[in-house]
């Protein structure tokens, strides 16, 4: 238990806390996540603003970061490179700097608004334009000299271009690994045999920490320039930080495109909100925002803390990790039979939402974390929307539970499990007379990116199976209103909407047909490949292997899942039986660039899209012809303005350019679906 005793706990406090920075900013190996580490160092800072005789200079909260890496060679920071003040009301900064400002300006406060990169912290410095030297942050004062790591990323410019560049320039920036990147890297690793990386913000900082260059090299990292360190023997010096990104553009520097000047507190709020309104569909993780002043003249008015500036603060969005407890151990058998162990866990706030399971991704990565019952863990969502379970968290004195056996039998069905070659993966090979694997099979079938029948969601599914209406995908469509007049919340209205939606679907372009059915190994991308290349179902069913094998996307392995899914005499039933109830699958005639509803039409997104993501919509978009812009001008065609829409609609609004909103998109996208 904590002590009560001021200073006892202060002792506490500072060696938990050097512990957990050891870990987290020089081995790479986090202990807690942010928001448990956040949560006692604000303990420590209010028991030393209470004390402040207890107040020592070797304490957390009187440096920044750890040390560097013995096996690197040191880097001193001519200008501290501070960490920010993590600061969750953007209003009270916003308040301090005018008060700090005093009468120094008239009207609003400019800020620069940027996404809060989750990354490793590099300086780069420039002479005469080239690059001469890359540094890692350290504790602050003194970091690594990572030059040679650096100097592989392709991103980050040897020599700069352009003019005016200055004699010396320390430019400040995030190193960091995008998602699509992040998982292409895990699969290469997974083909060698060797271990995934845990997570992008890890696998950005042990790539720059390998001392082979190599390794680095084959690891796919980014660069965005966030800051300046130094500058000196500049014609013209930047006036303002949004003049300074600007040059680095120019100078070719990468900057995050989200990066945003905006006017006073509410242009912050508006930008913050957007961001997270948006966080899920950024290419890379982001775990807050960062807002800046943004006048260099009014940065030194305001100056410094002991650790962090004055004018510039973080403000984090809602913590995507947290620590709970685990009640139980479920083993849940998915759609195409794979068994994955899921936590059953004590309720707990995890970016704003409530979460009570999480998965353990495979039996092997539960014997790896030798996860239990009643064991306190650390939850997290890391670019996924399935919560899994990081860690466990030891305790001291805590009697465990036992380890989770090894199933050798299905929970459903009873059927024995296997294992193929090369899978970590166990399996239930009975398919759709599983319960399970039945039930997972119609919700991929109806959901909005296969047959999109609109009100079928996971309940009703549930509720049909359960009255034993469904039995396959096809008895879908035998549904009559009688059959479910009188269900749970069903009414004559209900059945009537549900029948529509069904009739909707059965005009379905062939890609998606293909990918509604389920294949093992058979996406989106796969499936749109098979029918640009067949053109119509029956060629595709017909195709030997070979024939397979010479379609875009499709290998050995994904040509022997698709010869072996239409060899099942009982999937050539339930398509037969599709058919026949007049499911019409749509060749790519209809989808090739002339014949496209919107071929050539420009279509700008802004806001958050309540029926559908963002990134849902632009595919939709983009299979009818369009062009998605992040810009408007005169030559975008429309705008789909969501909740909390951007400076986009302003701009849409300026240049008379058409605006829809969500609802008048839906429609007319289902009409141009329908028409293409």
């Amino acid at each position: 238990m904590p002590s009560h005793d001021p200073r006892t706990r202060i002792l506490e406090l500072r060696q938990t806390l050097d512990l957990y920075n050891h870990h987290y900013h020089v081995l790479d190996e986090p202990l807690v996540p942010d928001a448990e580490y956040d949560r006692l160092y604000r303990e420590l800072q209010d028991l030393e603003f209470a004390h402040p005789q207890l107040v020592t200079a070797d304490s957390p909260t009187r440096r920044v970061g750890g040390a560097p890496l013995a096996a690197f060679a040191p880097v001193t920071h001519t200008v501290p490179m501070l960490s920010l003040d993590n600061q969750e009301d953007l209003r009270k900064f916003h308040a301090d700097v005018c008060k700090g400002l005093g009468g120094l300006f008239a009207g609003e406060v400019d800020y620069v608004m940027e996404p809060k990169l989750d990354g490793l912290a590099v300086a780069l410095h420039y002479r005469a334009g080239e690059l001469v030297r890359a540094a890692t942050r350290g504790d602050g004062q003194t970091g690594e000299d990572v030059t040679a790591q650096i100097r592989t990323i392709r991103s980050i410019p040897l020599r700069l271009r352009g003019e005016g560049i200055p004699e010396w320039l320390e430019v400040r920036g995030e190193v960091f690994m995008r998602l699509a990147d992040f998982e292409a890297c895990n699969r290469l690793l997974e083909e060698r045999g060797e271990k995934r990386l845990a997570n992008p913000r890890n696998a950005a900082a042990g790539s720059i920490r390998q001392l082979d260059p190599r390794v680095t090299a084959s690891r796919p990292l980014s660069f965005y320039a966030h800051g300046l360190g130094e500058l000196r023997g500049a014609a013209s010096p930047p006036d303002s930080h949004w003049d300074f990104l600007q040059a680095l553009r120019r100078w070719g520097v990468p900057v995050c495109p989200e990066s945003q000047r905006v006017e006073g507190i509410e242009g912050c709020l508006d930008f913050h909100r957007r961001l997270m309104a948006e966080r899920e569909q950024l290419p890379y993780e982001v775990d807050g925002v960062v807002c800046k002043v943004d006048v260099f003249d009014y940065r030194k008015r305001l100056g410094f803390r002991d650790r962090a500036p004055r004018w510039a603060v973080a403000c984090k969005f809602p913590p995507r990790e947290a620590v709970t407890r685990v009640v139980d151990i479920a083993v849940q058998v998915g759609r195409t039979g794979v068994l994955t162990p899921v936590a059953n866990l004590e309720p707990v706030s995890l970016g704003g939402v409530t979460v009570a399971r999480a998965t353990l991704h495979n039996f092997a990565d539960l014997a790896s974390k030798d996860v239990r019952v009643g064991d306190r863990v650390v939850v997290m969502r890391a670019g996924d929307v399935i919560p899994a379970v990081k860690q466990v968290l030891p305790e001291e004195g805590v009697v465990r539970g036992e380890a989770v056996v090894r199933p050798t039998r299905c929970p459903t069905c009873g059927t024995p499990v296997v294992q193929e070659e090369e899978e970590v993966a166990l399996r239930c090979p009975a398919g759709t007379t599983c319960p399970d694997q039945l039930r997972e099979s119609i919700r991929h079938f109806a959901s909005r990116r296969a047959m999109d029948i609109e009100g079928l969601g996971e309940k009703l599914v549930d509720l049909l199976l359960r009255e034993g209406l469904v039995h396959s995908v096809a008895d879908l469509y035998r549904l009559q209103a009688a059959d479910l007049v009188g269900l749970e919340r069903f009414g004559e209205k209900s059945a009537g909407n549900l029948l529509e939606a069904l009739e909707r679907s059965k005009t379905i372009a062939l890609e998606r047909f293909l990918f509604a059915l389920g294949i093992r190994d058979v996406g989106e991308a796969t499936a749109r490949q098979l029918a640009l290349h067949f053109g119509t179902l029956e060629a595709v069913m017909a195709a030997d292997g070979r024939e397979l094998e010479g379609v875009a996307e499709v290998g050995v392995k994904v040509a022997a899942r698709l010869v072996a899914f239409f060899g099942e005499a009982r999937q050539r039933e339930v398509i037969a039986e599709l058919l026949a109830l007049g499911v019409r699958p749509r060749g790519p005639e209809a989808t090739r660039e002339g014949g496209r509803p919107l071929a050539g039409v420009t279509v700008v997104l802004t806001g958050t899209l309540a029926a559908m993501g963002r990134q849902e919509a632009q595919r939709r978009l983009e299979g009818l012809g369009a062009k998605v812009s992040g810009s408007v001008s005169k030559r975008t065609g429309f705008v789909v303005a969501g909740v909390e829409p951007g400076s986009k609609l302003q701009k849409a609004r300026e240049l008379e350019v058409e605006v829809l909103q969500e609802a008048d998109f839906l429609q007319r996208l289902r009409e141009w679906e329908t028409e293409g």
